[in-house]
Protein backbone atom coordinates (compact mmCIF):
# COMPACT_ATOMS: atom_id res chain seq x y z
CA UNK A 1 0.00 0.00 0.00
CA UNK A 2 1.50 3.51 -1.10
CA UNK A 3 -0.80 4.88 2.19
CA UNK A 4 -1.04 3.72 5.92
CA UNK A 5 -2.84 4.76 9.04
CA UNK A 6 -3.32 7.10 10.15
CA UNK A 7 -0.72 6.64 13.21
CA UNK A 8 0.28 8.32 16.39
CA UNK A 9 3.37 9.83 15.99
CA UNK A 10 5.66 11.31 18.83
CA UNK A 11 6.60 14.02 16.67
CA UNK A 12 3.64 15.19 14.44
CA UNK A 13 0.47 14.28 15.77
CA UNK A 14 -1.74 12.05 13.83
CA UNK A 15 0.04 11.47 10.33
CA UNK A 16 -1.39 9.81 7.58
CA UNK A 17 1.75 7.94 6.34
CA UNK A 18 2.83 7.89 2.79
CA UNK A 19 5.06 4.73 1.18
CA UNK A 20 6.66 6.45 -1.54
CA UNK A 21 10.15 4.03 -1.50
CA UNK A 22 10.26 0.28 -2.32
CA UNK A 23 11.03 -1.73 0.98
CA UNK A 24 14.22 -1.29 1.35
CA UNK A 25 15.62 1.40 -1.13
CA UNK A 26 17.70 3.65 1.50
CA UNK A 27 20.98 5.68 1.07
CA UNK A 28 22.05 4.32 4.59
CA UNK A 29 22.16 0.96 6.24
CA UNK A 30 20.97 2.40 9.72
CA UNK A 31 21.90 -0.30 12.50
CA UNK A 32 18.97 0.69 14.69
CA UNK A 33 16.58 0.70 11.81
CA UNK A 34 13.12 -0.65 12.46
CA UNK A 35 12.25 -1.50 8.85
CA UNK A 36 14.77 -3.98 8.81
CA UNK A 37 18.52 -4.14 6.63
CA UNK A 38 18.80 -1.98 3.29
CA UNK A 39 18.36 -4.54 0.09
CA UNK A 40 19.45 -1.83 -2.08
CA UNK A 41 22.15 1.16 -1.04
CA UNK A 42 21.29 3.73 -3.45
CA UNK A 43 22.08 7.55 -3.74
CA UNK A 44 20.45 7.51 -7.67
CA UNK A 45 17.39 9.32 -7.82
CA UNK A 46 14.74 7.07 -9.85
CA UNK A 47 11.05 7.16 -10.63
CA UNK A 48 9.25 4.37 -8.65
CA UNK A 49 5.41 4.81 -8.38
CA UNK A 50 2.64 6.84 -10.51
CA UNK A 51 2.09 9.94 -8.50
CA UNK A 52 -1.56 9.95 -9.67
CA UNK A 53 -2.14 6.08 -7.72
CA UNK A 54 -0.35 7.80 -4.27
CA UNK A 55 -2.74 10.59 -4.30
CA UNK A 56 -5.55 8.38 -4.90
CA UNK A 57 -5.00 6.65 -1.91
CA UNK A 58 -4.70 9.09 0.10
CA UNK A 59 -7.76 10.51 -0.93
CA UNK A 60 -9.19 7.70 -0.20
CA UNK A 61 -8.06 7.38 3.55
CA UNK A 62 -8.59 10.68 4.54
CA UNK A 63 -12.12 10.30 3.73
CA UNK A 64 -12.83 9.14 7.18
CA UNK A 65 -9.68 10.03 9.03
CA UNK A 66 -8.68 13.75 9.69
CA UNK A 67 -4.80 14.16 10.06
CA UNK A 68 -2.68 16.94 11.20
CA UNK A 69 -0.10 15.51 8.55
CA UNK A 70 0.49 13.63 5.43
CA UNK A 71 3.75 12.35 5.91
CA UNK A 72 6.24 10.83 3.66
CA UNK A 73 8.02 7.80 6.07
CA UNK A 74 8.32 5.18 3.76
CA UNK A 75 10.71 1.66 3.62
CA UNK A 76 13.27 3.69 2.31
CA UNK A 77 14.93 6.93 1.93
CA UNK A 78 12.01 9.48 0.30
CA UNK A 79 14.23 11.69 -1.18
CA UNK A 80 16.24 8.91 -3.73
CA UNK A 81 12.42 9.64 -5.36
CA UNK A 82 12.35 11.60 -8.46
CA UNK A 83 8.59 12.59 -8.35
CA UNK A 84 8.64 13.76 -4.47
CA UNK A 85 8.51 17.46 -5.45
CA UNK A 86 5.19 16.50 -7.93
CA UNK A 87 3.56 13.98 -4.92
CA UNK A 88 4.20 17.20 -2.73
CA UNK A 89 2.20 19.23 -4.78
CA UNK A 90 -0.01 16.31 -5.62
CA UNK A 91 -1.33 16.01 -1.75
CA UNK A 92 -0.90 19.75 -0.61
CA UNK A 93 -4.24 20.47 -1.34
CA UNK A 94 -5.81 17.36 1.42
CA UNK A 95 -3.38 19.09 4.31
CA UNK A 96 0.31 19.83 5.67
CA UNK A 97 2.96 17.66 4.88
CA UNK A 98 5.81 16.20 6.67
CA UNK A 99 9.08 14.49 5.11
CA UNK A 100 10.88 12.45 7.45
CA UNK A 101 14.37 12.12 5.46
CA UNK A 102 17.93 11.42 6.50
CA UNK A 103 18.98 14.37 5.26
CA UNK A 104 22.17 12.37 3.41
CA UNK A 105 20.76 13.65 -0.18
CA UNK A 106 20.44 17.34 0.67
CA UNK A 107 23.60 18.00 -0.52
CA UNK A 108 21.59 17.72 -4.20
CA UNK A 109 20.36 21.11 -4.99
CA UNK A 110 17.26 19.24 -6.83
CA UNK A 111 16.37 17.81 -3.44
CA UNK A 112 16.52 20.79 -1.62
CA UNK A 113 14.16 22.15 -3.74
CA UNK A 114 11.66 19.72 -3.46
CA UNK A 115 11.89 19.76 0.50
CA UNK A 116 11.70 23.14 0.42
CA UNK A 117 8.04 22.29 -0.43
CA UNK A 118 7.14 20.38 2.25
CA UNK A 119 5.45 22.37 6.19
CA UNK A 120 7.78 20.09 7.96
CA UNK A 121 11.12 18.13 7.48
CA UNK A 122 12.88 16.02 9.80
CA UNK A 123 16.12 15.52 9.11
CA UNK A 124 18.73 12.79 10.88
CA UNK A 125 21.74 13.93 12.80
CA UNK A 126 23.02 10.33 15.14
CA UNK A 127 27.13 11.37 14.55
CA UNK A 128 29.57 14.67 15.06
CA UNK A 129 32.09 12.63 12.64
CA UNK A 130 32.86 10.66 10.13
CA UNK A 131 34.35 7.62 11.95
CA UNK A 132 30.75 7.28 14.21
CA UNK A 133 28.64 8.39 10.82
CA UNK A 134 30.27 5.20 9.46
CA UNK A 135 29.30 3.09 11.72
CA UNK A 136 25.82 3.66 13.09
CA UNK A 137 24.12 5.31 9.44
CA UNK A 138 26.83 2.93 7.23
CA UNK A 139 25.85 5.00 4.50
CA UNK A 140 26.19 4.34 0.93
CA UNK A 141 29.48 4.19 -1.16
CA UNK A 142 29.69 7.65 -2.37
CA UNK A 143 27.97 9.71 0.14
CA UNK A 144 30.62 12.03 2.04
CA UNK A 145 30.35 12.87 5.30
CA UNK A 146 31.51 16.56 4.87
CA UNK A 147 29.23 16.51 1.92
CA UNK A 148 25.88 15.29 4.03
CA UNK A 149 26.34 18.03 6.49
CA UNK A 150 27.07 20.60 4.27
CA UNK A 151 23.83 19.74 2.30
CA UNK A 152 21.83 19.81 5.78
CA UNK A 153 23.76 23.24 6.85
CA UNK A 154 22.38 24.94 3.58
CA UNK A 155 18.79 23.75 3.60
CA UNK A 156 17.99 24.76 7.04
CA UNK A 157 19.58 27.85 5.99
CA UNK A 158 17.36 28.10 2.85
CA UNK A 159 13.90 26.31 4.36
CA UNK A 160 11.06 28.58 5.78
CA UNK A 161 8.93 25.42 7.04
CA UNK A 162 9.79 23.66 10.32
CA UNK A 163 13.12 22.18 10.53
CA UNK A 164 13.15 19.30 13.36
CA UNK A 165 16.18 16.58 13.75
CA UNK A 166 16.21 13.20 15.50
CA UNK A 167 19.33 12.03 17.24
CA UNK A 168 19.06 8.28 17.61
CA UNK A 169 21.58 7.17 20.52
CA UNK A 170 22.60 3.77 20.38
CA UNK A 171 24.90 2.23 23.27
CA UNK A 172 28.66 2.26 22.92
CA UNK A 173 28.26 4.00 19.35
CA UNK A 174 27.14 7.66 19.93
CA UNK A 175 26.59 8.15 23.30
CA UNK A 176 30.33 9.02 24.53
CA UNK A 177 30.36 12.89 25.91
CA UNK A 178 32.88 13.87 23.02
CA UNK A 179 30.54 12.64 20.46
CA UNK A 180 27.56 14.10 21.83
CA UNK A 181 29.26 17.17 22.10
CA UNK A 182 29.94 17.18 18.45
CA UNK A 183 26.30 16.82 17.21
CA UNK A 184 25.34 19.50 19.47
CA UNK A 185 27.72 21.56 17.96
CA UNK A 186 26.66 20.85 14.55
CA UNK A 187 22.86 21.44 15.74
CA UNK A 188 23.67 24.83 16.87
CA UNK A 189 24.82 25.93 13.84
CA UNK A 190 21.49 24.79 11.61
CA UNK A 191 19.31 25.76 14.66
CA UNK A 192 16.28 23.49 14.37
CA UNK A 193 13.03 24.16 15.75
CA UNK A 194 13.20 21.12 18.04
CA UNK A 195 16.28 18.43 17.78
CA UNK A 196 14.97 14.95 19.11
CA UNK A 197 16.50 12.38 21.19
CA UNK A 198 15.20 9.14 20.35
CA UNK A 199 15.85 5.46 21.62
CA UNK A 200 15.91 2.47 19.81
CA UNK A 201 11.96 1.19 21.43
CA UNK A 202 11.42 -0.84 18.45
CA UNK A 203 13.70 -4.17 17.15
CA UNK A 204 16.16 -2.72 15.13
CA UNK A 205 18.03 -4.61 12.45
CA UNK A 206 20.86 -5.64 14.51
CA UNK A 207 20.52 -7.66 17.52
CA UNK A 208 23.53 -5.92 19.52
CA UNK A 209 21.72 -2.63 19.34
CA UNK A 210 20.79 -0.91 22.70
CA UNK A 211 19.56 2.48 23.97
CA UNK A 212 22.05 3.58 26.76
CA UNK A 213 21.68 3.43 30.02
CA UNK A 214 19.27 6.53 31.95
CA UNK A 215 21.49 8.61 33.40
CA UNK A 216 23.74 8.73 29.53
CA UNK A 217 20.41 9.70 27.88
CA UNK A 218 19.75 12.50 30.53
CA UNK A 219 22.98 13.31 29.93
CA UNK A 220 22.42 13.85 26.48
CA UNK A 221 19.43 16.10 26.99
CA UNK A 222 22.04 18.32 29.37
CA UNK A 223 24.51 18.66 27.11
CA UNK A 224 22.01 19.26 23.77
CA UNK A 225 20.27 21.96 25.97
CA UNK A 226 23.24 23.63 27.34
CA UNK A 227 24.39 24.73 23.68
CA UNK A 228 21.14 26.53 23.84
CA UNK A 229 19.35 23.78 21.52
CA UNK A 230 15.61 23.37 21.89
CA UNK A 231 15.56 19.48 23.00
CA UNK A 232 12.91 17.04 23.42
CA UNK A 233 13.46 13.12 24.45
CA UNK A 234 11.40 10.78 22.56
CA UNK A 235 12.13 7.70 25.26
CA UNK A 236 8.57 6.10 25.88
CA UNK A 237 6.69 4.67 22.63
CA UNK A 238 3.90 6.68 21.31
CA UNK A 239 0.24 7.00 22.54
CA UNK A 240 -3.13 7.23 20.45
CA UNK A 241 -5.47 5.37 18.23
CA UNK A 242 -4.15 3.58 14.88
CA UNK A 243 -6.82 3.47 12.10
CA UNK A 244 -6.18 0.04 9.95
CA UNK A 245 -9.67 1.36 7.47
CA UNK A 246 -12.14 -0.32 5.35
CA UNK A 247 -10.29 -3.88 5.30
CA UNK A 248 -8.42 -4.41 9.26
CA UNK A 249 -6.13 -7.07 8.21
CA UNK A 250 -4.71 -5.38 5.31
CA UNK A 251 -4.52 -1.78 6.78
CA UNK A 252 -2.65 -3.40 9.84
CA UNK A 253 -0.20 -5.05 7.51
CA UNK A 254 0.55 -1.83 5.85
CA UNK A 255 1.53 -0.45 9.07
CA UNK A 256 3.18 -3.38 10.33
CA UNK A 257 5.70 -3.20 7.14
CA UNK A 258 6.93 0.57 8.18
CA UNK A 259 6.15 0.64 12.15
CA UNK A 260 6.34 -2.19 14.25
CA UNK A 261 3.73 -2.26 17.08
CA UNK A 262 3.08 -3.97 20.39
CA UNK A 263 0.81 -6.63 20.71
CA UNK A 264 -0.95 -4.90 23.43
CA UNK A 265 -1.77 -2.25 21.20
CA UNK A 266 -2.92 -4.25 18.17
CA UNK A 267 -5.21 -5.96 20.31
CA UNK A 268 -6.26 -2.66 21.53
CA UNK A 269 -6.98 -1.10 18.11
CA UNK A 270 -8.66 -4.19 16.73
CA UNK A 271 -11.33 -3.65 19.26
CA UNK A 272 -11.37 -0.36 18.83
CA UNK A 273 -12.35 -0.32 15.16
CA UNK A 274 -14.58 -3.39 15.64
CA UNK A 275 -12.29 -5.58 13.85
CA UNK A 276 -12.56 -9.31 14.81
CA UNK A 277 -9.46 -10.02 17.64
CA UNK A 278 -8.66 -12.74 15.27
CA UNK A 279 -6.84 -11.17 12.98
CA UNK A 280 -3.68 -11.22 14.61
CA UNK A 281 -3.53 -14.91 15.04
CA UNK A 282 -4.52 -15.29 11.48
CA UNK A 283 -1.58 -12.95 10.06
CA UNK A 284 0.93 -14.75 12.33
CA UNK A 285 -0.12 -17.89 11.45
CA UNK A 286 0.00 -16.83 6.95
CA UNK A 287 3.47 -15.88 7.91
CA UNK A 288 2.46 -12.02 6.91
CA UNK A 289 3.77 -10.84 10.15
CA UNK A 290 5.88 -11.97 12.75
CA UNK A 291 6.43 -11.60 16.85
CA UNK A 292 9.46 -10.64 17.99
CA UNK A 293 10.23 -10.56 21.36
CA UNK A 294 12.79 -7.11 22.19
CA UNK A 295 13.78 -5.21 25.74
CA UNK A 296 11.01 -7.73 27.45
Amino acid sequence: MLAFGPVPSRRLGRSLGVNNIPKKVCSYDCVYCQVGKTKLCSIERRKFFKPAEIRKEVQEKLKKASVDYITFVPDGEPTLDLLLDEEIELLKEFGKIAVISNGSLLFREDVRKDLEKADLVSVKVDAGDEEIWKQINVPCEGLVFDKVKEGIHEFSKLFKGKLITETMLVEGVNDSEKTLELIATFLKEINPDIAYISLPLRPPNREWVKPPKREVVDRAFIIFTSFGINTELLDRPESGQFHLGENPKEGLVSILAVHPMREEDILKTLEKEGAPLEILQELLDEKKIERIIYQG
